[in-house]
């Protein structure tokens, strides 16, 4: 048994420390706002790390062209997570915010299919907002261009931005939220420590048109570079290709206060209406002829031929 501690002994309890921990500054996707005087103390001054992961999925009866448009996304992206696909319906921002938050990612890529034919994407921040919604355009996959180009697969992208961006507020915030989503963080586990492509993104007619560029720098040896190989530099296209027509912007995730729509924007069924009637139309217009060509038969008859019938005996 051990000795029992004397009455004399007074143990003496230890001072508490400062349990209040310093307010951490603003973060922002590039770093802190504010930054601390002293950059030699850890305690102020944590190291940032950008987080972001993507969730990019699809509606179910999605188009095999579509599928593979978002297969080559998933490919260039190293830092997103693919999952099954999801029913279209009302209720879809709800399974969806769940999804995001089941694979702990703070973005999601839906791309929705509607009658085999027209395909929309939402870029969404999960759960708060903003979200985008997108009608896809002139859409080319890797399978169907079969450029020249090839990158290294997993490198991060350089972003590029047309100087339309900063003219209007909605894109303003629709080049901030690409550049969240389509960015690949620094020092991702997924991600190659090379800067080898680069994402062009330029405005056309209110229409965002993707492209997808290898740089080449020409060389001899295995890791030098030419003298004045960097002037020579070249873009080869890679791929994929496609046009994005904005239609909403909502201020909360797949759903919520319209922030900004589109007035120029014509749904794919008006268009489709249109061509109808203009072929409907056409046959009205062939019909119309070919009665005014009855009615001036009619009233213009061709006289009768004295020698018609004289061989007929």
């Amino acid at each position: 048994m051990g000795k029992k501690r004397k009455h004399s002994e007074v143990v003496v309890p230890e001072a508490k420390k400062d349990e209040t921990a310093p307010e951490r500054p603003k973060r922002t996707l590039l770093g802190w706002k504010d930054k601390p005087e002293n950059p030699q103390d850890s305690t102020t001054n944590p190291v940032f790390r950008n987080r972001e992961k993507v969730l990019v999925t699809c509606s179910r009866r999605i188009n095999y062209r579509y599928r593979h448009l978002m297969l080559n996304l998933v490919s260039i992206l190293p830092h997103c997570k693919k999952d099954n696909k999801v029913e279209s319906k009302a209720t879809k921002g709800a399974t969806l915010n769940e999804l995001v938050e089941l694979k702990s990612c703070s973005s999601c890529l839906f791309f929705e299919c509607r009658k085999h034919k027209d395909l929309y994407l939402w870029m969404s921040k999960c759960p708060n907002g903003p979200s985008v919604k997108f009608l896809v355009n002139a859409v080319h996959t890797m399978e169907e261009l079969k450029l020249t180009g090839n990158h290294l697969k997993g490198s991060r992208p350089l972003l590029t931005f047309s100087s339309n961006f900063d003219k209007d507020p909605h894109w303003k915030l629709l080049k901030e939220i690409i550049t969240q989503i389509f960015g690949t963080p620094k020092e991702h586990r997924k991600s190659k420590p090379y800067h080898d492509h680069v994402f062009v993104f330029s405005i056309v007619d209110d229409h965002i048109w993707f492209r997808n560029y290898q740089i080449s720098c020409p060389h001899t040896g295995a890791d030098k570079i030419d003298r004045g190989g960097l002037e020579k530099m070249t873009l080869i296209e890679v791929g994929p290709r496609f046009c994005l027509n904005p239609i909403k912007i909502f201020g909360g995730s797949f759903g919520g206060p319209t922030l900004y729509e589109n007035p120029f924007y014509v749904s794919p069924n008006q268009i489709r209406s249109l061509e109808k009637r203009q072929k409907a139309g056409k046959y009205a217009m062939k019909v119309k002829a070919k009665t005014r060509r009855k009615m001036h038969e009619m009233s213009n008859p061709l006289e009768t031929d004295e020698f018609a019938d004289m061989w007929k005996e």
